[in-house]
C-alpha cells in the first residue's frame, strides 16, 4: 500500500523516542467554556481534569492506571454540563505542543461518582459505560480520527441527551497503536474529567452494561494486539458495542478497529 510523504512523516513522528512522543489532556471545553488542565508535575491550578504525574503511556491492559492515567489525582473542580453538551478534548505532547500520534482509536466513557461528589470519588470504584468511539474514517481506512489531534485540532464528543442528573467522571482515552503489532505494545492514554449534570429533558435512560477499568480489556484483545498494524491491514478487526449508553444507536461500523473484550 502506498502512502503520501505527509503520512510517512506523521508515522515517523509518532515513533520518535522523546517527550514529543507522549502527552496528556491539556484542556477540556464544555459548550465552549474552556477548562485548562495542568502539565504533569508542573502545575496545580484548579481544574476539572485529574492531573497525572507522568506523560508516558500506560502499558498493559490490567495496569491500575488505565482508569484515569498515571497516578491521577482527584481534581478540585466539578464543571457544570447538561444533557447534550458538547465536550471538546485538546491533547498535547509532553512538550505541550500538538499531539504526536495518529494511529489508533479513541473512546469516551462515563461513570457515576457513586453517592458522593466527583471531587471525593476514587475512580478505581467506577462503573464505566461508553458514550463515543472513533476509529478510522469510513471513507479512508488509512486515516484515523486521531489524525485530527495530530493536526492540532480538538475532538468533540456529545453527552447523551437523556442522561440522568448527577456527578460523573468523563474518561477520554486514546489507544496509540504504532507499536500494537507487539503483544503489550499498545499505548493507553486515558484522562478523566469531573462534570456535574444538573438537569435533564424529562427522560432518563440507564446504561445497558458497565465495565471496570482495569478489567474491561486484555492485552490480546483484537484492536489492542494488532499483528498487522505495520502493514496497515485494518480489514479484519473486531468492532464491539458492549457497554454503550442504552439510548445510543451504536451499530458496528465497517472495519473500524474499536477494541472490545470478547467476554462481554
Amino acid at each position: 500500500m502506498k502512502h503520501s510523504a505527509g503520512f510517512v512523516f506523521a508515522l515517523a513522528a509518532s515513533l520518535a523516542p522523546s517527550t514529543f512522543a507522549h502527552g496528556f489532556l491539556a484542556s477540556i471545553a464544555i459548550d465552549g467554556q474552556v477548562y485548562q488542565g495542568n502539565i504533569p508535575n508542573q502545575g496545580n491550578a484548579s481544574s476539572p481534569i485529574r492531573v497525572i504525574d507522568d506523560i508516558t503511556p500506560v502499558k498493559g491492559a490490567m495496569n491500575r492506571d488505565i482508569n484515569c492515567g498515571k497516578n491521577a489525582l482527584i481534581a478540585a473542580v466539578v464543571a457544570p454540563a447538561n444533557p447534550g453538551s458538547v465536550l471538546s478534548f485538546d491533547w498535547h505532547s509532553g512538550e505541550n505542543t500538538i499531539w504526536p500520534h495518529n494511529i489508533g482509536p479513541m473512546m469516551t466513557y462515563m461513570a457515576v461518582c457513586g453517592n458522593t461528589t466527583c471531587d471525593q470519588f476514587d475512580a478505581i470504584n467506577a462503573e464505566w459505560f461508553k458514550i463515543d468511539e472513533a476509529g478510522q474514517f469510513a471513507n479512508n481506512l488509512s486515516v484515523w480520527h486521531q489524525q485530527d489531534l495530530f493536526e492540532g485540532k480538538s475532538v468533540n464528543v456529545t453527552l447523551p441527551q437523556d442522561i440522568a442528573p448527577g456527578d460523573y467522571l468523563v474518561r477520554h482515552e486514546i489507544i496509540a497503536l504504532h507499536l500494537g503489532n507487539e503483544l503489550g505494545g499498545a499505548e493507553f492514554y486515558p484522562s478523566c474529567s469531573q462534570i456535574r449534570i444538573s438537569s435533564n429533558n424529562g427522560t432518563v435512560v440507564q446504561p445497558n452494561q458497565t465495565v471496570s477499568l482495569p478489567g474491561a480489556y486484555n492485552d490480546t484483545d483484537p484492536g489492542i494486539f494488532v499483528p498487522t498494524v505495520g502493514v496497515f491491514d485494518f480489514n479484519n478487526y473486531a468492532v464491539g458495542n458492549s457497554c454503550d449508553f442504552h439510548s445510543l444507536d451504536f451499530q458496528p461500523r465497517p472495519k473500524l478497529p474499536i477494541p472490545w473484550p470478547s467476554h462481554l
